[in-house]
């Protein structure tokens, strides 16, 4: 019947699903979010225990300023005419890197250049130079509309509009950041602090990273800065529920989609694992492309190209995480909200490698009881590690990961062990139990040295009216990233729908 036939259906729940919806529904599109879990938001979603609220995921959010066109949190939040309050933070990272650098990524451009010029007077050149090119992608991003690429009419629009924009945004197109600063920089330890600077984000190296991203990332830490959403992370996606809601759109929980149902090779609906059926004219998958084409389509009919893409990514690591409730008594004075703790730069790209630590009741301190702060620590481990294990073995290993984890923040915060208070350890099995991600994993990551962000599908799929959402469509991972992609996803399905508003 058509009344039971829907204009689109989104299967889950992450940051690029509910964009997609809530750009949808403000144009009139009768939309449905199906969500396996209890609450919205995915990696950005929360959990609450003993009084405190733990972010799933990282606490440092970009696109929630209030100038240009890259802050596209708050532009999809104004949508819906729902809004949030931040929180700015004055630092974008504190690094702890072998060899002594440790540095501070101010929100002042300047004061970040010397700083990071401080350690590296030699290459006082390169390192402007390099980071002013990065300046040069973010202002052509933020000169233009960001919405679907697979538009011509809008690609047009845009281009006669922004002529030089949009000539600078092609030629860093094929470019990665690595080939980029080896034009302007050849000390091999800055080198390596431009390869952790990507890596924090990315989970791959420098020349691995397209320079597009980076000269997102790298520049608007220093124009929209890094806000933190007041009542923590998992706001962003109560409040694109809320905006969803007053829109006509729906939502359900605890609904998970088994099967993507097609008729005569178009996909038509999907399937729950309560054996209920849906039906829209128009599908958009917010699982990544393994989940996608793997599991909700039958795996023997793989279109060719998503095999192809399949040859070009590879499921990146997923994390071993500690959300840990302290006394506050143990951070130091000065204690900035985010950290990156590395001893040698051989380890930078292996499982446990790597620490990042967030604290962000240092901005919003109502997440934790009086007294209390949040230690958020985690370190990409793969699921191969924490298979195979007795319930025990499991458990025990947990334990011992812990312990490692926290002798090593040890070194920054002293007393850390004997301020415990709460403890939750998370493994990629974790990950992958709560958050329907294959493996647990982060999102896609090059398998070899690709051309800058060319290699990145988008929204449209091979098999007609199904479309991707999320951290594996262009632009990549990050919420800001996936935003984007939300954005590009109804924009794209607006012009296919022939939607007027």
């Amino acid at each position: 019947m058509d009344s039971e036939l829907f204009d689109v259906i989104i299967i889950g729940s992450g940051i690029g699903g509910l964009v997609t919806a809530t750009q949808l529904a403000a144009k009139g599109a009768k939309v449905i979010v199906f969500e396996s879990y209890l609450i919205p938001g995915g990696s950005a979603g929360y959990f609450q225990s003993q009084g405190y609220t733990f972010d799933v995921g990282a606490s440092m959010i970009f696109g929630m300023g209030n100038k240009g066109t890259t802050n596209l949190l708050t532009r999809a939040l104004d949508a819906v005419n729902v809004n949030l309050e931040t929180i700015p933070d004055s630092v974008q990272i504190h690094y702890h890197l072998p060899n002594g650098l440790d540095l501070k990524i101010d929100r002042d451009y300047e004061t970040f250049l010397q700083n990071l010029i401080a350690y590296f007077p030699d290459e006082a050149k390169g390192i402007r130079r390099f980071y002013d090119e990065c300046q040069k992608v973010f202002n052509c991003l933020n000169n233009i509309e960001l919405l679907s690429l697979e538009e011509p009419k809008y690609l047009l629009r845009v281009f006669l509009k922004n002529p030089l924009a949009c000539l600078g945004l092609a030629k860093y197109l094929p470019l990665n950041v690595g080939e980029v600063a080896r034009k302007y920089i050849q000390d091999p330890q800055l080198l390596k602090f431009i390869d952790i600077e990507c890596y924090c984000w990315s989970v791959v190296p420098a020349n691995m990273t397209p320079m597009i991203n980076a000269g997102m990332v790298f520049s608007d830490r220093h124009y929209g800065g890094v806000n933190y959403p007041k009542g923590g992370v998992g706001k962003i996606a109560e409040k694109l529920v809320t905006g969803l809601a007053q829109f006509g759109g729906e939502i359900q929980y605890q609904a998970r989609v088994t099967k993507i149902i097609t008729k005569q090779g178009k996909a038509v609906g999907v399937q729950l694992a309560n054996g209920q059926v849906y039906y829209g004219k128009k599908i958009v998958s917010n699982a990544t492309r393994w989940d996608t084409f793997t599991k909700l389509l039958p795996v023997q009919e793989i279109p060719v190209k998503e095999k192809n893409w399949q040859q070009r990514y590879i499921k990146s690591p997923s994390f071993l995480s500690l959300h840990i409730g302290v006394k506050a008594s143990v951070l130091p004075v000065g204690t900035e909200c985010h950290h990156i703790l590395l001893t040698d730069w051989q380890e930078m790209t292996t499982a446990t490698g790597t620490i990042f630590v967030s604290i962000p009741t240092l901005l919003d301190p109502d997440l934790a009881p009086p007294g209390y702060h949040i230690i958020h620590a985690f370190t990409p481990d793969w699921i191969s590690n924490w298979q195979g294990l007795s319930e025990s073995e499991y458990a025990d290993k947990k334990e011992i990961a812990a312990g490692q984890i926290i002798d090593r923040l040890e070194t920054i915060f002293p007393g850390l062990d004997a301020g415990l208070d709460y403890l939750e350890i998370g493994t990629p099995r974790t990950h992958r139990r709560f958050l329907q991600r294959i493996d647990g994993t982060y999102g896609p990551i090059p398998k070899r040295k690709l051309w800058g962000l060319l290699g990145m599908p988008f929204n449209r799929t091979v098999i007609p009216n199904l479309y991707c959402v999320g951290d594996s469509t262009f632009p990549g991972q990050g919420l800001n990233a996936v935003a984007f992609s939300g954005f590009a996803c109804a924009h794209r399905i607006g012009v296919d729908l022939q939607l007027r508003k």
